[in-house]
């Protein structure tokens, strides 16, 4: 039962990473595994470092830092849910995205209020943390760039490493910084049409970014834990502004007032209350970042 649970969070983390303006890292908040997914990627990039410099005996010894009975169903459930929700995100957002883009609006909303207490003492210095990051994620968030045309597989290399950074990050989608890239078309397309090898230079890039970012975060998390907390939650109140469904969800980052507005708020309700309710009742204790990691 503990594999399925964790195949089914990795489901929903994969389901917020296909959606331009919502991050897996932000599921993996909610859920309580955040800390401990993050400490088992950093030990997992350690072992690959190892593995790759011929150092296989510290590899082996590294390897056993990683909670692999979090990790593998994690990945299974994230391959599942893009594999299987890809067209579906893609035609939700294109036949409705109004009530789309609210709903997951809601979920972040909903998202920062579970966080919140994950700060174990507000103080000044933190509070200003989270509002100039707030401020900082709203505004680079307003960038666009215009779609790359035929991109070859260099750029689904550069997508993918920097795309993963923003899929771990609460509040930054890696959908979303490949739409600021001119990327999100392409690799959407690529899952849909199967094109492998472009995806596996795309999944290449994404592990060495990931490799790369992990081990900051982690000690950063271990080591200024309020702090970095307290600035995941600005991210995600500044990436409200991606997910605000007027005038037309997630087709412009401009903001405008709402215009029939009932439905997009119903579905807005419902998104945070869903999230509520999981972290309410799903959220599970999670343990301490050995600081010897």
């Amino acid at each position: 039962m503990p594999y399925l649970a964790n195949v089914l969070r990795g489901f929903l983390m994969g389901a917020a990473d296909v959606v331009p303006g919502v991050s897996g890292g932000t599921v993996a908040l909610v859920l309580g595994i955040y800390e401990r997914l993050i400490a088992s990627v950093q030990s997992g990039a350690a072992t690959l470092g190892y593995a790759v410099r011929g150092r296989f005996s510290d590899a082996r010894r590294r390897s056993g830092d990683v909670e692999w009975g979090l990790m593998v169903p994690l990945l299974a459930g994230i391959l599942i849910a893009v594999v299987s929700l890809a067209s579906l995100i893609e035609r939700l957002l294109h036949d409705a995205p109004q009530a789309t883009a609210a709903a997951f609006f809601g979920l972040v909303a909903g998202s920062i209020l579970v966080a919140w207490p994950l700060v174990k003492r507000w103080t000044s210095q933190r509070m200003l943390a989270a509002l100039a990051t707030a401020i900082a994620a709203f505004l680079l968030l307003g960038l666009r760039s215009e779609a790359v045309t035929d991109p070859g597989p260099l750029f689904f290399f550069g997508a993918g490493a920097i795309a993963i950074v923003a899929m771990i990050l609460p509040g930054i989608s890696g959908s979303f910084i490949l739409l600021m890239l001119g990327m999100y078309q392409a690799v959407l397309g690529a899952v849909n049409d199967r094109e492998l090898v472009l995806l596996g230079v795309f999944v290449v890039g994404a592990v060495l970014g990931l490799a790369s970012f992990s081990t900051l975060l982690n000690r950063l998390l271990r080591d200024h834990h309020d702090l970095v907390v307290a600035c995941l939650i600005g991210l995600m109140a500044g990436s409200l502004r991606v997910l605000w469904p007027w005038p037309d969800g997630t087709e412009s980052v401009a903001l405008a007032a709402p215009s029939d507005p009932f439905i997009p708020a119903l579905a807005a309700v419902a998104g945070f209350l869903a999230v509520v309710v999981v972290g309410r009742f799903s959220r599970v204790a999670e343990p301490e970042v050995d600081e010897t990691r």
